[in-house]
């Protein structure tokens, strides 16, 4: 693939911006979704606000991969921004749950389409040893957008009516589709390549089943939840039929099962699987174990988004040194060590020791997941790096969808089992965190609920070490970017 490459900073600048849109909509909306959800009624459906978006972009993800390799990367990442900022726009005139939820389903696809076609960009871009330098600006984007969301979210809230929680994306993504218009320069190809249509439907159709599934069971397990599980098992099982037969399968088990990208993303998936824990309960620990003010809780978690671009940056000037593999192992270390800290958390613990668990949790997931992606697009040539880099994408979302339903099962079961058979319920921990009507007995048994959730972490967090370990060597730079 041939670039211009004196436009090559004014493309990041543009990726920059569309990943922006999708980092900052999650705390955006997360901070205006409870005065929203009061104007628009129906608040049992409130979860499904977010787990529309992470269902059909997690279910679309690797279809637009694929698509990416076969129609190139520029009209795909076009696609991607329009449906998001259509459906960004059909939001804010949200009349219902229902219809918001509706419009987040078509947020989440384009999100599907942006995310891993702009990583994409990059590695066509960057060659691998110049890569790294670019992801770190990434992670920065996403490190940022966690803090500046939330406070734009209350910006908004307050100030104007919601529907501009949506419509801020607007001259966002606009300005992102210009600059890909005038500066992204692919060369024509005609690829004559058939497009596996059902395999790309069953596939949509066994994560979506799977997500819908794993979302119900975080409360409980329902009906709905086992009828889903066996949804995703059947679609799954044609999915496997469809694309042995199929002349150009959506995902072929080639490129999948290569060690590199099979074993690099299945150590992405249990990271995800553990930061999952520590974004969703450390905060909650902080609060109502440790007693204190949901700002020390908000920047214990911060520290998180410290330590990442830290360990990004850090791991791109290190990778034409040392390589990627004991990057990738660095950072699979620090992991668990980062996660143990969390058990030894007591009552009369302080703060910090949570905030420094958090940092070096950070630390270590910058190290691996930007050595992870670029060691992935490094195995593969241009005709398939789109597949590849979705397959990584994939892999952390599931993992984050995974994460969130074990541990939230753990943490259910503890606060089933916590005071003598007398189960916790969610009005005990509400009064916790406003400071009304907890007690010291609720305190403890809320501590040991959520000692036994980090526990989980870290026997989750200890099986990134193995994956990493079975990943074989290569450097970044050792395939340089490849046309078609």
């Amino acid at each position: 693939m041939t670039e211009k490459t004196s436009h090559r900073g004014l493309v990041v600048v543009a990726i920059m911006a569309s990943m922006a849109m999708i980092a900052i909509e999650a705390t955006i909306v997360s901070t205006a979704m409870p005065q929203i959800a009061a104007q628009l009624g129906q608040i049992n459906l409130y979860s499904w606000v977010f787990s529309s978006f992470l269902l059909t972009q997690t279910a679309t993800t690797v279809v637009f991969g694929k698509l990416a390799d076969i129609y190139g990367r520029k009209p795909m990442i076009l696609i991607g921004i329009a449906l998001f900022l259509i459906a960004s726009v059909l939001a804010g005139f949200a009349w219902s749950m229902p219809s918001m939820i509706a419009f987040r389903l078509l947020q989440g696809v384009g999100a599907g389409a942006i995310q891993p076609v702009a990583m994409t960009v990059v590695a066509d871009l960057f060659p691998g040893n110049q890569r790294g330098k670019v992801q770190g600006y990434l992670a920065s984007v996403w490190a940022l957008s966690a803090v500046v969301g939330p406070l734009l979210g209350s910006l908004i809230i307050h100030n104007l009516p919601w529907a501009w929680v949506f419509w801020i994306n607007v001259p966002v993504g606009l300005f992102a589709s210009l600059a890909f218009l005038l500066f992204l320069h692919e060369e024509k190809r005609s690829r004559s390549v058939s497009i596996d249509v059902l395999g790309a439907a069953l596939f949509a159709i066994s994560i979506s089943a799977l997500m819908i599934a794993l979302t119900e069971l975080e409360s409980a397990v329902s009906g709905q939840a086992v009828g889903m599980l066996a949804v995703f098992v059947i679609a799954l099982a044609g999915f496997v039929w469809q694309e042995r037969r199929a002349e150009a399968p959506m995902i072929a088990p080639g490129l999948w099962l290569k060690r590199p990208i099979a074993f690099a993303n299945l150590a992405v998936f249990f990271a995800s699987m553990s930061i999952m824990g520590l974004t969703t309960f450390l905060p909650m620990y902080v609060q109502t174990v440790l007693n204190r003010s949901p700002l020390v809780a908000g920047f214990a978690l911060t520290m998180l988004l410290l330590g990442w671009p830290c360990g990004a940056t850090i791991a791109s000037r290190q990778f034409a040194r040392f390589g990627l593999r004991p990057i990738m192992i660095a950072g699979s270390l620090l992991i668990p060590v980062g996660t143990f800290l969390f058990i030894l958390l007591t009552p009369s613990s302080s703060a910090i020791l949570a905030g420094a668990g958090s940092l070096i949790m950070g630390f270590g997931m910058g190290l691996l997941n930007i050595s992870a992606l670029i060691l992935t697009q490094e195995s593969v040539s241009w005709t398939e790096r789109g597949s590849a880099t979705a397959s990584n994408v994939f892999s952390r979302n599931l993992g984050s969808t995974l994460g969130a339903a074990v541990l939230g099962a753990v943490l259910t079961y503890g606060l089933a089992h916590a005071t003598n058979g007398q189960p916790i319920t969610p009005e005990q921990i509400r009064g916790l965190l406003n400071a009304i009507g907890g007690t010291e007995d609720i305190r403890l048994a809320l501590q040991h609920a959520l000692h036994a959730t980090f526990v989980a972490m870290l026997m989750i967090a200890a099986l990134i070490v193995p994956a990493c370990l079975l990943v074989p060597a290569l450097r970044a730079g050792d395939h340089a970017p490849q046309e078609a």
